[in-house]
């Protein structure tokens, strides 16, 4: 990771990348009230964030 982010391109990417991903997992803790999922097991975790990003996508249309 680090040798990519010498390079411009790889700095680039990662820019881009902080822009829009942290964005939205910002937008999902923060707005959402989000913080922890409530079940232990990776199944459920698995739908539990399917349901959150579900809502969210629902949101922004």
């Amino acid at each position: 990771m680090e040798q990519k982010l010498l390079t411009k391109r790889g700095c680039r990417w990662y820019k881009i990348g902080g822009q829009t991903v942290a964005l939205v997992f910002g937008q999902i803790k923060a707005a959402g009230g989000f913080d922890k999922f409530m079940q232990p097991r990776f199944e459920t975790c698995r739908h539990q964030w399917w349901l959150i990003c579900a809502r969210r996508n629902r949101l922004k249309l």
